[in-house]
C-alpha cells in the first residue's frame, strides 16, 4: 500500500487524533482544511528514502534546474508540476536531496541504527479499537528483532539529541502517545508484544543521530493517552459536539498585574 492509499484508507490515524488532544474543534477545522507545508513534504522524501531507498523515484521526482525567472522557464516549471501530479508524484528540490543523502549517509555509519532498522518496513495496521467500536490504523517505520526481542522502531527528524531536547520533543509532538498507540495497533494484529524504539537524527550537520529505547512505563502511559484520545473522539462522533477549550480559568495574579 503506497502512502497515498494509507492516507486515503479508512481509520484514524495518529498524526490525525493527537490534534484532539488541543481541543476537538482544532481537530474538527485540521480534518476539514488539510494542509502541507515544505517541511512536511521534506519529512515524506526523508522517511521515504531512509526506508525505501529503492522505491524513492516511485513516489518523488527530482526537480531540474529551471529558470523560474524566465516566462519559457515558468512555464516549463507549470508543465513539470503538471506532470508529477499526473503521475502521483511528489516533487523534491535538489538542494533537498543533497541533505536527505547526507542525512542516510550519516545515519548508516550508526551500527545500532543499522541493525535495529534491517526489519519489515512501512507496513499496515487496521484494527476496531474494542472499547469504542473506531477504526484505527497506523503504519510504523519497521518492525524487527533485536537481541531476541520484537520491536517497533521508528525514525525521527529533530532539531537536537542533545540530553533532555529530544524528550521535550516527546511531549511536545505526541511521540509518547505514538508508542502506545502502535504498539496497540501492532498487538491487536499479530498478539504478541513488542518494545518500541526511536532512532532520532538531527536535520543539522553533522546529522548526529541518537537511539532511544522506551521503557515499559513510557509505552503504557502512552497508551493511556490513547484511551483518553479514542474516547474523546468517540464521544465528539456520537453527539456531534466538537468543541473547543473547556472551562474558564482563573488568571495567574503575577499576570494580571499592572507593568510599572
Amino acid at each position: 500500500m503506497s502512502q497515498k492509499e494509507y492516507r486515503e484508507a479508512p481509520g484514524i490515524s495518529r498524526s490525525e487524533l493527537f490534534r484532539i488532544s488541543r481541543s476537538p474543534l482544532h481537530f474538527k477545522y485540521a480534518m476539514e482544511h488539510p494542509e502541507d507545508s515544505a517541511s512536511l513534504a521534506f519529512g515524506r522524501a526523508l522517511h521515504k528514502y531512509i526506508l525505501e531507498k529503492e522505491d524513492f523515484y516511485n513516489d518523488f521526482v527530482l526537480l531540474p534546474e529551471i529558470n523560474r525567472r524566465t516566462k519559457v522557464g515558468r512555464e516549463a516549471y507549470a508543465h513539470f508540476r503538471a506532470k508529477a501530479s499526473e503521475e502521483g508524484k511528489e516533487i523534491v528540490t535538489r538542494d533537498d536531496m543533497a541533505v536527505i543523502e547526507d542525512m542516510r549517509d550519516e545515519l548508516m555509519k550508526h551500527p545500532l541504527a543499522v541493525a535495529l532498522l534491517s526489519g519489515e518496513h512501512e507496513r499496515d495496521f487496521f484494527w476496531t479499537d474494542a472499547f469504542t467500536g473506531e477504526a484505527c490504523k497506523c503504519r510504523p517505520d519497521c518492525i524487527t528483532e533485536y537481541e531476541g526481542k520484537r520491536y517497533i522502531v521508528d525514525y525521527k527528524s529533530t532539531e537536537s539529541c542533545e540530553d533532555g531536547c529530544f524528550e521535550r520533543s516527546c511531549r511536545r509532538y505526541g511521540y509518547k502517545f505514538q508508542a502506545g498507540m502502535y504498539t496497540e495497533g501492532v498487538f491487536q494484529n499479530t498478539f504478541s508484544e513488542h518494545g518500541f524504539v526511536f532512532i532520532a537524527q538531527e536535520k543539522k550537520p553533522p546529522y548526529a543521530v541518537r537511539v532511544y529505547f522506551c521503557t515499559p512505563e513510557f509505552v503504557a502511559q502512552g497508551y493511556d493517552q490513547f484511551r483518553e484520545l479514542i474516547g474523546i473522539y468517540h464521544a465528539c462522533r456520537e453527539t456531534g459536539n466538537w468543541y473547543g477549550y473547556e472551562g474558564p480559568l482563573d488568571m495567574p495574579a503575577e499576570l494580571m498585574e499592572e507593568d510599572v
